[in-house]
């Protein structure tokens, strides 16, 4: 049986190519689900993918994927990592292990965005890579 991998992604993601394309790049989500798509069966994982720009629909499908006992996720929660405790909790209570992934470098950023609240919840963290940093952390959970 393979595993099972969910791709979380948080607000203004449904944005990439068109928002700050100086730090996130001119690629675009779908770029990034077909990207990971491909990865996925190359490590004969299979892969589901969620976006919400909404706190409590990605606390939502972080609960529903506990309750199905998927084998891991990872999850760019964005803004979301530097204020949600409710994403936190969520994420440490689901049991489930987490890889939080940021596009740019936070800690090249503004201030505000050198600390992560999600952070000490997951199983570790992939920062500044691009894209990359979600193949990466899928990898690493299907290993």
């Amino acid at each position: 049986m393979s595993k099972k991998i969910a791709i979380l992604n948080g607000p203004n993601l449904d944005r990439l190519g068109k928002r700050e394309p100086d730090v996130y790049g001119t690629r675009t989500l779908a770029d990034l689900e077909e990207m990971l798509s491909r990865e996925a069966k190359s490590l004969g994982v299979d892969v589901e993918f969620f976006q919400s720009n909404h706190e409590g629909a990605l606390v939502d499908k972080i609960s529903s994927l506990a309750d199905r006992r998927i084998d891991g996720v990872v999850f760019n929660p964005g803004a979301f990592s530097h204020t949600s405790l409710t994403l936190r909790d969520t994420i440490s209570a689901s049991g489930l292990p987490v890889v939080e992934v940021h596009i740019s470098n936070i800690y090249r950023r503004e201030e505000f965005r050198h600390k992560s609240v999600t952070a000490p919840a997951s199983a570790g963290t992939v920062v500044g890579l691009g894209f990359y940093g979600y193949i990466a952390a899928l990898r690493f959970l299907a290993e």
